[in-house]
């Protein structure tokens, strides 16, 4: 059985188990967490999160993509949320990619040149860092609460960066 199909399969084990819920559409904690896409990154497990507590807004990299920022906006301004985590993590994709060769790959094969950007960097402390720099001076975001973080994908620790004057 091919992975979409063993994974909508399971889908009738979770219905029996998750019953009706009417949860409110706004996060109960009122917190967005800004994270990587990797599989690896159990948020709910590591955090302890119930569904219903916090936006999460995931993306290679867990950057302050326009995307990333349009979902944080629409977070606070319609939906409640006051405070932020940036949570990246150890041995990610992006840390250390070779972006040129990554583009060059995508111009052979499309036989279109690539001018895109993926957000490659060199140490992820630093970029969480600058993730909440730019975080903050987004001027259409609310600045109650940014906090930064690196989570050990080995262990599961989360480690706060401090953030200086983020």
């Amino acid at each position: 059985m091919d992975p979409i199909s063993e994974f909508v399969s399971h889908n009738t084990d979770y219905v029996a188990r998750h019953g009706v819920r009417q949860l409110p559409t706004e996060p109960q904690k009122r917190l967005a967490i800004l994270t990587c896409m990797d599989s690896r990154l159990d948020l709910f497990g590591a955090l302890g999160l119930d569904l219903g507590e916090a936006h999460i807004i995931r993306n290679a990299g867990g950057l302050d993509t326009d995307d990333a920022v349009r979902s944080l906006i629409l977070s606070q301004r319609k939906l409640g949320t006051r405070e932020i985590m940036v949570i990246q993590h150890t041995r990610c994709g992006l840390e250390g990619l070779d972006e040129d060769s990554l583009r060059d790959e995508l111009t052979t094969d499309t036989k279109q040149t690539s001018t895109r950007e993926f957000g490659s960097f060199q140490d992820v402390y630093a970029n969480v860092r600058l993730t909440a720099q730019r975080l903050n001076a987004e001027p259409e975001l609310r600045h109650e609460g940014l906090r930064g973080f690196v989570f050990d994908v080995d262990t599961g620790e989360i480690v706060e960066v401090d953030l200086g004057n983020s």
